[in-house]
């Protein structure tokens, strides 16, 4: 077929993504790739942020069920049915049907979100342990560790590409973590003793652990399991496995019995029983916000990059708690801060020199159709 009437800008701008791939059966251009990327670094960023800094307001108003503080990390998933419904509709009218061979089964899907669901309240039970017992700028200065776990993950499970950059930035970010391990003075909340401190840092160096586990699994999951590239299915994944880590953290709030104490502790809250509903539901939907930004990063990028960004929120967390909380900023904790940013900086040039590369074969290519078709025209 002659390509005679190729537009300008159709030749010029590529239409796939950074992997090569396409989103939802339709090519997608780099400024629409860039668009998503930066609404979903948004979204992670700015909620994050706010769920860690109200999840530190919670205990230190007065606040002691960690159950219920994890509960809240994925109660408010009913929300994400809004966008499901919306982008469901426009996926049906632009997307093919998926063929009766290709569909999966319920027992796939069941075993998939169930897994990775059970999987998520054990790391969020973690969080909550750490948070517990941590300052917020300690526990965000830990948690910068994830990325460090998810690289060696990301390497065996997702076959992702070990630089020296990337090794750097791994390097870096693991002595950031190491260098707030050793350091305890005066960083810890009030009344929290030297053995609950420990535990809260191992609680929180786990957690990241698994939850970079959790990343690349997920994945995994868009394709090797499910197979279908629409955000629908993003959100269908944020939805369920969602649901499955409420309902084991409601039995494990019943089971543990720390339902009974709740009524107290609404009545003794500092800032009142309002502020204390309002703590819990604000909570709730900025780990929701976080999470889109999460999966969606790794459904346009990939799970390394999600936790990248994840961990230039981590970064900023500090700043926000000395803002907020007053926390105390010696230089220990202002040089393990700046490490952090190295890091990331680190994994961003990478992204950098990938992006330079990728845009001069697109470039070739390009060229290469054009010569091709003015051949055609003169022949």
């Amino acid at each position: 077929m002659q390509i005679t009437n190729v537009d300008e800008q159709e030749i010029q701008e590529p239409h796939f993504l950074k992997d090569g791939g396409t989103m939802g059966q339709s090519p997608v251009r780099l400024w629409q790739w860039w668009l998503m990327v930066s609404v979903n670094i948004f979204f992670l960023i700015v909620g994050q942020t706010a769920a860690v800094l109200l999840g530190r307001f919670y205990y230190d108003q007065g606040g002691n069920s960690k159950w219920m503080a994890t509960l809240v990390q994925t109660a408010a998933f009913p929300i994400l049915f809004i966008p499901l419904f919306i982008l469901s509709s426009q996926d049906s009218s632009t997307t093919t049907k998926t063929t009766v061979s290709t569909q999966l089964s319920v027992t796939t899907l069941t075993l998939l979100y169930v897994s990775l669901g059970v999987l998520l309240a054990g790391d969020n039970m973690m969080y909550s342990t750490g948070l517990l017992y941590l300052s917020a700028s300690t526990y965000s200065l830990v948690c910068a560790s994830q990325l460090a776990f998810n690289a060696v993950f990301a390497f065996y499970i997702n076959s992702q590409k070990f630089t020296s950059l990337i090794l750097n930035s791994v390097v870096i970010l693991s002595l950031s973590s190491a260098l707030i391990g050793v350091h305890s003075d005066s960083t810890e909340p009030a009344g929290v003793s030297r053995g609950k401190y420990i535990l809260g840092f191992l609680c929180t160096l786990g957690a990241s652990a698994i939850y970079s586990l959790l990343l690349s699994l997920m994945q995994l999951s868009f394709q090797k399991v499910l197979k279908r590239e629409t955000f629908s299915v993003v959100l269908e994944m944020q939805i369920y496995t969602s649901f499955v880590a409420t309902c084991a953290c409601i039995v494990g709030l019943f089971a543990s019995g720390e339902w009974r104490s709740l009524k107290g502790e609404m009545d003794g809250f500092g800032k009142g029983r309002v502020s204390y509903v309002m703590t819990l539901v604000w909570t709730a939907v900025a780990w929701q916000v976080s999470s889109v930004g999460v999966v969606g990063l790794i459904f346009v990028v990939s799970s390394l990059f999600s936790n990248v960004i994840s961990t230039l929120a981590l970064a900023l967390g500090p700043i926000a708690a000395v803002i907020f909380f007053h926390d105390k900023m010696d230089g220990v904790m202002v040089v393990a801060m700046l490490m952090a940013f190295w890091g990331f900086a680190s994994y961003l040039y990478q992204q950098y020199i990938d992006d330079s590369k990728l845009k001069a074969a697109q470039n070739h290519v390009n060229e290469v159709l054009i010569e091709s078709t003015l051949e055609r025209q003169i022949v």
